[in-house]
Order: C-alpha cells, then structure tokens, then sequence
C-alpha cells in the first residue's frame, strides 16, 4: 500500500517524513507539528485494540503499522499497513472515536502522535488538512477494496510478493524481520503455505529468508512475481494523493 520512493518524484530523498504532512502548506505542517510530538514504535507494541476508544493519532516517518481484523475470536487476518504515506487513526476524520482494528507496530521506527481532541481540532480549522485527509480516506478505502480482491483470487505467493514489496516500501531497506506466525496472519492461511511459497520466491532468487529476516534480492523480480494488486495500490495513491 506504501509506493516506493522511486515511483513518487515528490517524496523527500533524505530521512523520510511523513508525506500526508510533507505535502500540507508550510503553515498547516508547522501546526500540525506543533501540535505533535515525536515517538518511537516498538516492533510489537499494540497501539490499538477492537472496539477501543481512539486516544492518539498516528503519523509514522520510519516505523510501520499493520491493521488486523479478529476473524472469529479465533485469529486475525492482516487488512493494511500504514508507513510513512499515511496515517493511523482514520476513523478520527469522520468523527468516530473508536477503532474497528487492532493495530500492531510490525517495523520498529519512529512517528509523530498527536491526541485524538488535537487531530479533531486541526481537522476542523485547517481546509487543506481536512482536504488532504479526505484524499487519504479515499486511498484507504480502495486499498482495502483491492486487498480484499487479492485475498480471494490470488495464489499465496503473488500475495506473499506483494506483502514483501510493500513492507520494504515502509522499511526503507533491503532487509527486514517478520515471523512466520505474522505472514499467515496476514495471508490468511496455514504456516506451511507461507513456507512453500517463501521457498519458492527463494527458489527463484527473489529473495532471502532464514530465521525470520527477510531480504529482497530482485526488486524487479519481486513486481513480475507480485499479482496486479501491488501496482494498483500504487496507481490510486499516485492518482489521489500525488497527480493532484
């Protein structure tokens, strides 16, 4: 859901930043700054759990976030991730205080935080955050339409390659951890699926996993080996939020 840097001219070449608030007006950016603070993220900190109250808002810069459904009261199916292109705490635009959610710190890093009254507020005042939230709440709506496309019509492996390609996207590097208990959350089937498909994309050199650090070894080996779904997400932030 993330695009990579090189398909985004206007995202920053040096330390990312957040790109919702890159892209505000000098003025709205410095407020919004103002009004937040910076945090680090802790790989597997729980920043929001179902059906609890929304206290604080999100805007990651290097750490990332997957969004997880419960399924059953049994086992969660991953539904997003939000890097540096976007935002936690969504439902806070259209007025809702409560997350249907689970949200999980997935690459450690650092945000910007800001109280849900203080997001509300900004919202309320400033035309072109209210704006460019909008935008964003319309990329997110279609990601999540396209991922469940993906999860029903597409092999595990185009999954796994697409997963892998936006994770990297939020990570800002080659190489990055994640366990075989997290991709079957967030490919919705048994472990040994996920290991027959990682092996596979190993299999073809694409990339390189053992003891749960992944590295991406062929970029572009990864896109030919993605489903459709990778550009897609691609195409609808670079139409919504970027080619406007």
């Amino acid at each position: 859901m993330t695009p990579p840097e090189k398909r985004l001219p206007n995202a920053p070449r040096a330390a990312p930043q957040n790109r919702l608030l890159a892209a505000l007006p000098r003025r709205e950016a410095a407020r919004m700054l103002a009004a937040s603070e910076p945090i680090a993220l802790a790989f597997g900190e729980i920043l929001y759990e179902p059906d609890a109250r929304i206290r604080y808002a999100y805007f990651p810069t290097t750490g990332f976030i997957s969004l997880m459904i419960p399924v059953d009261g049994v086992t969660r199916l991953e539904v997003g991730l939000v890097g540096n292109e976007g935002m936690l705490g969504a439902p806070l635009i259209l007025g809702i205080e409560v997350s249907p959610l689970m949200a999980l710190v997935q690459g450690a890093g650092q945000a910007r935080r800001m109280t849900a009254t203080d997001l509300t507020r900004e919202v309320g005042r400033c035309p072109a955050l209210r704006r460019q939230m909008h935008r964003y709440l319309q990329v997110r709506m279609s990601q999540l339409a396209q991922t469940a496309a993906c999860t029903r019509f597409h092999v595990v492996e185009e999954r796994l390659a697409r997963w892998l390609l936006m994770t990297q996207d939020r990570a800002h590097k080659k190489e990055f951890r994640v366990t075989h208990e997290f991709l079957a959350y967030m490919l919705g089937v048994r472990r040994v699926g996920v290991t027959k498909a990682a092996s596979a994309l190993q299999e073809r050199k694409l990339i390189r996993y053992h003891r749960g650090a992944v590295t991406i070894l062929d970029r572009g080996g990864m896109e030919a080996a993605s489903c459709g779904c990778y550009q897609a997400d691609l195409d609808v932030y670079q139409s919504v939020l970027v080619g406007v």
